[in-house]
């Protein structure tokens, strides 16, 4: 892969290639800022003007002045002190994408640190080495300071990392390894390290990469179940939704559209069969709506993937250095929450077809639980249980956290945006969505099998990628190996790309 340049405008999907192994490139002409703005925040610290969290302590502790001896050893101090997370790791993909991201709002050159600190952080990017950060400590407010304290230790040869071939290791044998020697803070370095929305910035940059994916398969999915179940297609027409023109919506409509056409399975609602139950006939505008969820999240992260979310601020006209409060990450909780509820949403109509897919009640002529020997076998009886367990877990996640709020640093902080613990419960929402929708096109696949006729072009190109995979099921067996093989599917690329991003398909 191609270096991907920090410095200059980054969105989600290069963020998303850092994490996978991309290495990274410093613009010059950001290190360039960078020493300007070096240098402009020494001369304003030489001036004797106050400067918070260089001359003075942090958070509560402002009012306590530091003098210029004890400057560098406070920046280390911080790193340490902070260093408090606890629980699982955060993955590695996640913690490659923070320390770009951070790379990348330092380079804008008004944090006042050296290009050598940033110049390191590349240099750990590209050498395959990742610190080990744990994924609780974060209150997504002062920026995220526990998680980035564990990860920054590393450049100063202090906590722990894994090395390129995944061992846990020592940061100082990570430094020994890359043949250089612990950095050395200077003023207000350790302080543009942690303070900034970085680890929020990185996950959702990674959860909108894998939610726009898993948005089409789910378009696919739709259109899957609707071919197994033989419904109607007016519903989809362009024209029905040219007259609620959500994007969201138009698009999924396009998709399904485009995914059913040539079927002969399908029906023209104009006989017996008017109109379908709603998780069928209203799959465009609830998978729609899901669209317009996953947008505003997406606009919101990627302003802050270029964004300056450090404090305090270095200016050059007029030459000044700002307090003030980017690093709060309340607009990424909002972000965060509003991506959960509608990926809950989208995976509850997901099981409702899933339901109507295996429910005797519900699924026409088809086989009970879609098993050839119902009575004898379950079939897929099953599938329908772990996908309500899954909505269920999808329901609770999506409870909002960023209108929660706990004081801190004695009420200095006296409110925080929690977008950090939103962050960490979407990448779960997303794992269990991703299991929903898997498990809704084995039901599909196995419905189609079991009720013959020409599926829609890209419907059965689904169901051929499924059966590399799954074969029919002709007896009981796990279908937890099922979902494991389907899976794969779900979160790659190959049934993503089948429907281009286009709302302009043929109608």
């Amino acid at each position: 892969m191609s270096p991907v340049y920090l410095g200059r405008t980054i969105d989600a999907k290069q963020v998303s290639l850092i994490a996978e192994g991309a290495e990274v490139a410093l613009d010059p002409q950001a290190i360039e800022r960078v020493a300007a703005g070096h240098q402009l925040l020494h001369s304003i610290i030489d001036s004797g003007a106050r400067v918070y969290g260089v001359t003075t302590g942090y958070g509560a502790l402002v009012s306590e002045d530091v003098g210029e001896a004890e400057q560098a050893q406070m920046q280390l101090n911080l790193l340490r002190s902070h260093a408090c997370g606890s629980g699982d790791l955060l993955p590695s993909e996640v913690v490659r994408a923070a320390i770009a991201i951070r790379c990348h709002s330092l380079l804008q050159g008004h944090s006042g640190v050296r290009p050598e600190l940033i110049e390191r952080l590349a240099l750990l990017i590209n050498s395959g080495w990742v610190p080990c950060v744990p994924s609780s400590g974060s209150l997504g407010a002062s920026g995220d300071l526990a998680p980035s304290a564990h990860a920054f230790l590393v450049i100063v040869g202090e906590g722990e990392c894994f090395d390129p071939q995944g061992q846990r290791r020592s940061g100082a044998e990570a430094l020994a390894a890359l043949g250089v020697e612990p950095l050395e803070l200077q003023a207000k370095e350790g302080l543009a390290l942690i303070n900034g929305t970085h680890f929020m910035s990185a996950i959702g940059a990674l959860c909108a990469v894998r939610a726009d994916r898993l948005l089409a398969v789910a378009d696919l999915s739709a259109a899957v179940s609707i071919d197994a179940l033989r419904g109607a297609t007016p519903a989809f027409e362009a024209r029905v939704h040219a007259l609620r023109p959500v994007p969201g919506q138009i698009l999924s409509a396009a998709h399904i559209r485009h995914a059913l056409a040539e079927s002969t399975r399908t029906v023209d609602g104009t006989g017996e069969r008017l109109q379908d139950a709603y998780s069928l006939r209203c799959a465009a505008q609830i998978h729609g709506a899901a669209r317009e969820a996953v947008g505003f999240f997406t606009r919101l992260i990627e302003i802050d993937l270029n964004a300056v979310t450090d404090n305090p601020l270095v200016f050059d006209d007029p030459p000044e250095v700002i307090s003030a409060g980017n690093f709060h990450g309340q607009s990424l909780a909002l972000a965060f929450d509003t991506l959960r509820i509608g990926l809950a949403d989208l995976g509850a109509v997901c099981e409702r077809r899933i339901f109507r897919l295996v429910s005797p009640s519900t699924n026409g002529d088809l086989p009970a639980f879609l098993s050839p020997d119902a009575g004898h076998s379950s079939g897929y009886m099953i599938l329908q249980y772990a996908a309500a367990a899954l909505v269920s877990e999808l329901r609770a996640l999506a409870t909002p956290v960023s209108i929660d709020n706990i004081p801190t640093s004695d009420n200095q902080e006296d409110h925080v945006s929690l977008g950090m613990t939103g962050a960490v419960m979407s990448l779960d929402s997303l794992s269990r969505l991703e299991r929903i929708i898997a498990y809704e096109l084995i039901c599909g696949c196995q419905a189609i099998d079991l009720d013959p006729g020409r599926p829609g072009n890209l419907v059965e190109a689904a169901h051929a990628a499924v059966r590399e995979r799954v074969p029919m099921l002709t007896s009981d067996r796990p279908p937890a190996d099922d979902l494991a093989a389907v899976l794969s599917l779900v979160t790659g690329e190959a049934l993503a790309t089948l429907l281009p991003d286009d709302p302009g398909l043929p109608a």
